[in-house]
Formats: C-alpha cells, structure tokens, sequence
C-alpha cells in the first residue's frame, strides 16, 4: 500500500468524516463566541497535552478490563470496542471505535477543561481539539494495522511498538503515537525484552473456560476464537 492509498483509504472511513464535521462545527461556534485568547491557547494546549493519559487509562484498565465482559449490559460494547480487535487486529471494519463511545469519551475528556478556562466558546475549542487530535491518532492507527510500511523512523517505531501489543504481550505499550505514560508506569517495552509471548493476547483474557461462566460474548460472537487471527482465516477461507 502507497501513503496515497493509505490516505484515500482514511478518509473513507465514515468516523474520520464525522470527527471532522463534527470538528467544523465546534470550531465555527468557537469562532463565534471566542472566549478569550489566552484561555482557548491554554484549552488547546492543556486538552492536547492530557489526550495521551486519558488514552492510557482508558486502553489499560476500560479496554483491556477483564470486568466488563462478566457484565451483561457491557459484554456488547466490551467486543465491539476491543475484543474484536484484538482477536482480528487486522479486520478494518472494527479498526476505528464505536461513534456512540467515542464521541461521549472525547467530549468528556475535553470540554470541562475548556468551559472552566473559557466558558462556552473555551469548551467548544476543546471539543475541537479533541476531535482534530482524534483523527491524528487514527491515522497513526491505520499506519499500524495497514499493509503501508512507514519511511520515517519515528512512525516506524511507532508502528513495530504497536504490533507487539496486538501480536506478542498485550499487558503494555498502551499508546498509540505516545509511549510516554507506558515509560511512567513501567508498561513500555520492546519486542526483544520479553521473550515469551503472551498466551491471551488475541482474547484478552476471554478464554473459552471464563466464556463458560460469562457466556454472552461468545454468544454474540459465534464461540470463542483460538489460535492466530491469520490461520483461523486460511481455515475460514478453505470452507
């Protein structure tokens, strides 16, 4: 894949499109209700600057929880927003969250801090700051997953980093463009420092044993997937 193939595939995505609208739209009410300008400088930088942890914690103790598919009501949106990608990290189709937990988490995230440096006008520029830094991280994410093979040493690093995470130990390298909260809290590392792989770093813990007591996302997702996300499609593909 070419960086323009990769670029045309990107912005075919209908949750890039939506971030960007979305973004247009926040930056147009900004526009007309500004707050003041060192408080929406200080919005934009402060929300930019808290992305990353907000990313960390939530990819380390809400995606990759071991709570959420032992509830029924979550057990949906625990597959939805990672298991499936895990179990597949290639599969584009479930490459970019969920619309409906996305957008909450990114509003979440970002507009308090803006309302309280800037009232309406400050929240809506975090709002948008949230969502352009959004798409920023899901380019790097498509870098990732996609069959392109980055030029730049930093993306490169980036992208051998994240792949250990999907295919080697899943219990680290948290970030996606930022590994500098997993360095803080000991969850960073490099493939060749950790020689065995990890046994659940395509189920995430959701063994066919655990699914035998909390059955409801085997249930919606036809059993429970073992083995390399890449044999059982050579298996798939030959029924």
């Amino acid at each position: 894949m070419t960086l323009r193939e990769l670029v045309v595939a990107y912005f075919q995505y209908p949750a890039i499109i939506a971030y960007l609208a979305l973004s247009v739209v926040a930056i147009g009410y900004t526009v007309r209700n500004p707050a003041p300008l060192l408080p929406t400088v200080a919005t934009v930088a402060i929300s930019i600057l808290v992305y990353p942890l907000v990313w960390y914690v939530l990819h380390r103790w809400v995606l990759h929880s071991r709570w959420m598919f032992k509830v029924p009501l979550l057990a949906a949106t625990w597959k939805r927003i990672h298991y499936d990608h895990h179990q597949d990290p290639n599969h584009l189709e479930v490459l970019f969250g969920a619309l409906h937990t996305t957008l909450p988490t990114i509003a979440l995230a970002t507009m308090p801090i803006g309302w309280a440096l800037g009232g309406a006008g400050g929240a809506s520029a975090a709002l948008a700051t949230g969502l352009l830094t959004t798409c920023f991280y899901e380019f790097c994410h498509c870098i990732q997953h996609l069959s392109y093979k980055p030029k730049n040493k930093m993306l490169a690093a980036m992208k051998q980093r994240h792949m250990a995470h999907h295919f080697h130990d899943e219990n680290g390298n948290y970030g996606i463009t930022n590994f500098f909260w997993d360095r803080l809290f000991g969850t960073f590392y490099e493939r060749i420092e950790r020689a065995k792989k990890s046994p659940t770093v395509f189920n995430l813990g959701y063994t066919p044993e655990v699914a035998e007591r909390y059955p409801w996302v085997a249930r919606l997702s036809g059993g429970v997937a073992t083995g390399h996300p890449r044999q059982r499609r050579a298996v798939t593909d030959a029924e």
